[in-house]
């Protein structure tokens, strides 16, 4: 790198370690650091909403580091319109919406990202595992080395724009390794737990977070043959492969749920029609090259999920139908789809059915 003119970069600071650790390693690599926390979503009636403290976190880290300067920029209406609108929205047409994966491409590396620009920065820069290989004009999106914990996933809408102005810093590192540095260089998160929650929202129980938008209104549960086995509060708050929720005598399982007539359809494990082979999206997105159908390829439907041998063939109207080697279990219309080559992410797509 040319010392005289350094590299400048908008570190997300959440508050958690991966990014306290990706922040000390550009400022190894002699980057210009400027450090960022992004105010997306508060509840101050919630006592299990950490926004509060993941600010004064990042704040007590980026100091510890010696890193000048520090901004917060508040996206809270952006982000409502844009990713809490977008869950309500597709819970209430019986959908399960990924907002991580939307938050990603139109929060963290939009807004942001925009945000760094308009401050001189070359890039953005963000504690995702996952890893960027630079190829001629084009950037390939690779997965992590711990596969099991990989987030590439998390990434499969981003564009070329994106990546080509993204550092993930941590990328080549093990988590363990992550957590030694920390405490090697005594950042003052270094035992701090990771977020297992949904984007920004915290410790929330997803359908208490729907309840305060969407009607509660009882309809009946029914099994596959459509005999009445009870009642729920609402067919939105419900998902595909659910079991936890349903406040029945035994163990069952949701297969579909029809919004309309607000009918929840359960059936026991050992029953339930849960899998298959096949499944078809839309909005395909290529993150790099666009490659010709019928494609071979890896595919996952969601995140905590290794990929399966599949084939992707299109329509020619933008429909691609996925038939996978091994059935999938839970498959939800409104997840995403990644499809990987060896370790690349090359594209994406919304399940439709």
């Amino acid at each position: 790198m040319n010392m005289d003119k350094k590299k400048k970069v908008l570190v997300w600071m959440s508050g958690g370690v991966d990014s306290a650790v990706s922040a000390y390693l550009l400022l190894q690599q002699w980057y210009e650091v400027v450090a960022g926390f992004m105010k997306n979503y508060a509840d101050e009636s919630n006592p299990n909403c950490h926004t509060r403290e993941d600010r004064d976190m990042a704040i007590k880290v980026a100091q510890h580091l010696g890193i000048k300067t520090f901004v917060i920029f508040d996206f809270r209406e952006e982000y409502d319109q844009k990713i809490i609108q977008y869950i309500y929205d597709g819970y209430l047409a019986g959908l399960t919406p990924n907002p991580d994966v939307l938050c990603n491409s139109e929060i963290k590396f939009k807004l942001f990202l925009e945000k760094a620009m308009e401050l001189g920065c070359d890039f953005v820069a963000t504690g995702h595992y996952a890893q960027l290989e630079k190829t001629g004009e084009m950037v390939k999106l690779l997965r992590w080395v711990d596969e099991t914990k990989d987030q590439s996933y998390f990434l499969a809408w981003l564009n070329q724009y994106q990546l080509n102005h993204s550092l993930f810093p941590i990328g080549g590192m093990l988590k363990s390794e992550v957590r030694a540095l920390a405490t090697e260089i005594w950042l003052p998160n270094a035992d701090r737990k990771d977020s297992q929650w949904l984007c920004f929202i915290w410790k929330v129980p997803m359908v208490d977070f729907l309840k305060k938008a969407l009607p509660v209104k009882q309809g009946e549960i029914v099994d596959q043959t459509g005999k009445k086995l009870g009642y729920h509060d609402g067919a939105w708050f419900y998902t595909i492969g659910q079991r936890h929720g349903i406040k029945l005598h035994q163990q069952y399982y949701v297969v579909s749920t029809d919004v309309k007539k607000n009918i929840v359809v359960v059936d026991t494990k050992e029953q339930a029609e849960l899998s298959r082979n096949f499944l078809f999206v839309e909005q395909w997105h290529w993150i790099g090259e666009e490659l010709a159908f019928p494609l071979k390829c890896e595919v996952k439907i969601r995140y905590r999920q290794q990929p399966h041998n599949a084939l992707l063939t299109s329509d020619g109207d933008g429909r691609i139908k996925i038939l996978c080697e091994e059935e999938q279990r839970a498959i939800a219309p409104g997840q995403v789809v990644a499809a990987y080559l060896g370790q690349e992410l090359i594209g994406s797509g919304i399940i439709v059915e």
